[in-house]
């Protein structure tokens, strides 16, 4: 499975923004436990799915290390993003 993946370590609230470049795509928050489901193709739980618009915004439902998850759910083809932690104002 293609896909690209950032990490980040988030405060309760914080949030993480994704530009996608030109194309719809599936947009994943993952704590680790469901990030080694997704990885091994098992059911897992996650924030997010499929970004129609962008950039999107995910924010953390609790504090923790996290997985941002960018994929095609298998459809053929290339993603490019960008990913950044958005600063709380």
């Amino acid at each position: 499975m293609n896909y690209l993946h950032y990490e980040f370590d988030l405060s309760v609230g914080e949030s993480v923004e994704v530009t996608l470049d030109g194309q719809q795509a599936n947009v994943r928050l993952l704590d680790d436990a469901n990030f080694a489901l997704y990885k091994s193709g098992k059911q897992h739980h996650y924030f997010g799915g499929l970004a129609k618009e962008s950039p999107s915004r995910l924010v953390a439902p609790h504090a923790g290390h996290w997985h941002v998850v960018i994929d095609l759910g298998g459809y053929p083809g290339t993603i490019k993003a960008s990913v950044r932690l958005l600063q709380e104002s």
